[in-house]
């Protein structure tokens, strides 16, 4: 993006932070040049999986291919207290939120190990931990805690519109600094009852369907969830229409802010690997801020939060990984990032039919036929599929 358009986006963040530009197409011709690859590599068609579908979608994302391994990997982790934690819902005492934001600064919880693994830079930003009072948080911290959503709106309209402007930020700020895939984590206890709700209002999902059990909850605590989620949810159908509207009735300032973050990361042309429930519910509305959005974003694992799968299903994308992770933090997307690069590896660096002197599969009648004058027959490649 040049100065000038940089300059251009940062003034409308800061008149309207609920408006965003159009979110651009993914390379088309980049990806069709991927696809084109992959039918001449030394394997059979389609023999890499997923891996094939990865690369195709970071040469549309980088506009060329092959594409590069993302390099520099940023995650960055919102944290923000739920008034709902005092109904209940969780297995763990709203304090938490507050001791793992000092976890991750004194890089010790699983984010900065697997963060460190992967060679990612990781920030953990104070967007609504009730007391606030981390220095370097300060100029991101909008408010403490989030309102009860089962009972009143979690944030004022100013408030929701404050924490998009903050994720935004945030996303222009990674993406100046050289970022080229960025991933958004979550903290806060009660986070995956507000997930849930998002996520029922978003695509009309009743409450049982979506609501889990989150840090491990026994059953007597997940009626209680159910039942907080249940009423949120009837509050929050009359204003489906306006994402704004249903973020500042039952969402949390953290989560505003990730859907500013997914948001932003799209108009910058930024990849993003999506993590789990909290991450996948924010979504949906930040591809209803910005639509379109969602092509710019790769589903890093499966939660066994149902709402996750919900969420997913609505944006179309399906998950890389399935391990069993409920942690949020970002983890699940962290461990995704070698198979982005284990896919763009593969698309660059494996032979050719022709440069292996290796021969391909033969071509049957119908692709025999398909083929142009200009599509010579080059030792294992395969026609695209006519359009």
């Amino acid at each position: 993006m040049s100065e000038d358009t940089q300059a251009g986006t940062d003034a409308a963040a800061s008149a309207d932070p609920g408006r965003f530009p159009q979110v651009p197409a993914l390379d088309e011709a980049a990806m069709e040049a991927a696809r084109r690859r992959e039918d001449e590599l030394t394997k059979p068609a389609g023999a890499l999986g997923r891996l094939e579908d990865v690369a195709i979608w970071l040469a549309g994302v980088q506009g060329r291919c092959p594409p590069k391994p993302p390099s520099r990997p940023a995650l960055t982790i919102f944290a923000g207290d739920h008034g709902v934690a005092a109904a209940g819902v969780s297995a763990y005492p709203a304090e938490v939120t507050r001791q793992m934001v000092a976890t991750f600064l004194a890089g010790g919880a699983a984010a900065n190990v697997l963060a460190a693994e992967v060679g990612a830079r990781l920030q953990v930003v104070d967007v609504a931990v009730a007391g606030g009072g981390f220095p370097h948080s300060t100029r991101w911290h909008v408010r403490d805690g989030s309102g009860r959503i089962d009972l009143e709106d979690a944030l004022t309209r100013d408030e929701t519109l404050q924490a998009i402007a903050v994720g935004r930020q945030i996303a222009d700020l990674d993406v100046d600094r050289g970022a080229d895939l960025l991933i958004a984590g979550d903290m806060g206890i009660g986070n995956t009852t507000v997930a849930a709700v998002l996520t029922a209002v978003e695509t009309g999902a009743d409450t049982l369907a979506v609501t889990g059990r989150g840090t491990g909850v026994d059953d007597a605590t997940l009626a209680r969830k159910t039942a907080v989620a249940a009423a949120a949810i009837d509050r929050a159908r009359a204003v489906r229409a306006d994402p704004i509207a249903v973020l500042t009735a039952v969402g949390g300032a953290d989560i505003a802010a990730i859907a500013g973050f997914l948001a932003q990361a799209a108009v910058r042309r930024t990849a993003v690997v999506l993590d789990g429930v909290v991450v996948s519910a924010a979504a949906l509305l930040a591809d209803r801020l910005a639509p379109g959005a969602r092509r710019w974003w790769i589903a890093g694992h499966r939660s066994p939060e149902p709402a996750q799968g919900l969420a997913l299903r609505q944006l179309g994308l399906s998950p890389l990984l399935d391990l069993g992770l409920r942690l949020g933090e970002g983890t699940g997307a962290l461990l995704a990032v070698p198979l982005l690069r284990a896919a763009a590896a593969t698309i660059t660096r494996m032979s050719t039919f022709a440069e292996a002197g290796v021969s391909g599969r033969t071509p049957t009648d119908s692709e025999v036929c398909s083929c142009t004058p200009t599509d010579s027959k080059v030792a294992g490649r395969i026609p695209a599929d006519p359009e």
